[in-house]
This record gives structure tokens, sequence and C-alpha cells, in this order.
């Protein structure tokens, strides 16, 4: 019989309770990811009908299964499967933690500045453009706003229709849950600090 995920505080909290959880956390941290759930098998080598099923609450993984998922996460199975409440009152993300570094590719890097098991409607970025790069991105859930600021470069901000030209100690919002892009216009690299607020 498969062994109950254990809980990350020693604590009242039923099996039920860490399996929700649990389920909510997988496809969260998956969606911000921009995987699917054949991504989230290929990178964590757990069938996609289990995946599904742990995100809709259905499955009881064994510890095995829920230590590969935190693996393609890239994080420690006490993390994935922290109750809200565990955490420490500090929380820190250290400059070299790989982990935090979720999308990486030719024309941009993001780095995830708020801690990746942390429960929120607020998620804090770096954004690396790289000369010519851009990141497109569709509509998020209706209500999210976008805030950046330009740490190094120059960037051109779109939501929508419409657009705005940014410089180096500029910042903006913006609409996100409409189409919107941020394009580095510059002959260099681009720095932005991005902060996505769901509602």
């Amino acid at each position: 019989m498969p062994r109950k995920v254990p809980s990350a505080q020693q604590s009242s909290t039923s099996p039920e309770e860490i399996n929700e959880h649990l389920g909510r956390r997988v496809k969260k941290l998956r969606t911000e990811r921009g995987w699917s759930l054949d991504n989230l098998a290929a990178a964590s080598g757990v069938s996609r009908s289990m995946l599904s099923e742990i995100e809709r609450e259905k499955a009881n993984p064994t510890l095995a299964v829920t230590f590969r998922i935190a693996q393609a996460f890239g994080m420690a199975l006490a993390e994935l499967v922290e109750t809200p409440g565990a955490a420490p009152s500090i929380q820190v993300v250290r400059g070299d933690d790989r982990s935090q570094v979720f999308r990486s590719d030719k024309h941009h890097q993001i780095r995830t500045l708020s801690p990746l098991n942390f429960e929120k409607d607020v998620e804090f970025y770096e954004v690396v453009l790289k000369v010519g790069g851009a990141l497109r991105s569709n509509p998020h859930y209706e209500g999210t706003r976008e805030f950046l600021t330009v740490e190094k470069g120059n960037v051109r901000v779109e939501s929508n229709d419409d657009a705005m030209e940014l410089g180096a100690g500029d910042s903006a919002t913006y609409r996100a849950d409409v189409p919107h892009a941020i394009v580095n216009t510059g002959p260099n690299e681009a720095v932005i600090f991005l902060v996505d607020i769901y509602r």
C-alpha cells in the first residue's frame, strides 16, 4: 500500500488535506512555468494520468512519485509538500540558486525572486532580455496586472494595442489579462524587475 506524503509540519493536518494541498501546489507550479501535463511528465518521469489525478486531488502518491515531481521543479521534497503556515518567518532566495531559474533560452532568462514554495497572489521576477529578445505572454487570469522597473537597457512594453518605450530607471504598470509583451529595443542586454499581481 502506498505511503502517505508526509506533512512538513508535525500537526493535526490530515492526509486528505495534504493531498489537496499537494494537488494545488503541483498545478500552480506547473502553470507558472507554462508547462503542460506532458511537459511535467517528461521532466519527472511520472505518467501524465498520475499527474492529472494528483492535480485533481484524486491520488495518494508515493514518496518516490512526489520526490520525482519535486526534482522536476528543482525543489526539495519538503518544499513541495510544505503546508501553509509551516514556513519560517524569513524566507531567502539566494542569488546563486539555479533552481529559481525556470525559463532560459537564447532570447531571455527569467528568475523567480519570490520563493517557489510560497503560496501567493503576488510573484516577483528578474527578467534578462538578450539583444533583440522579447518576452511575449498570453493573457493571465482576469484582473491580473504587471508592474515592472527597468534596471538596465531600453524596452518597449506592450499591453493589448497599447505600447510604451521605457529606459533605465523607468517603471510601468499595465493589464496582463490581455496579450502583453516586453521587448528589448536597445543595442544591449536589458534587465527588468517584474511583479505579477493576481486578483
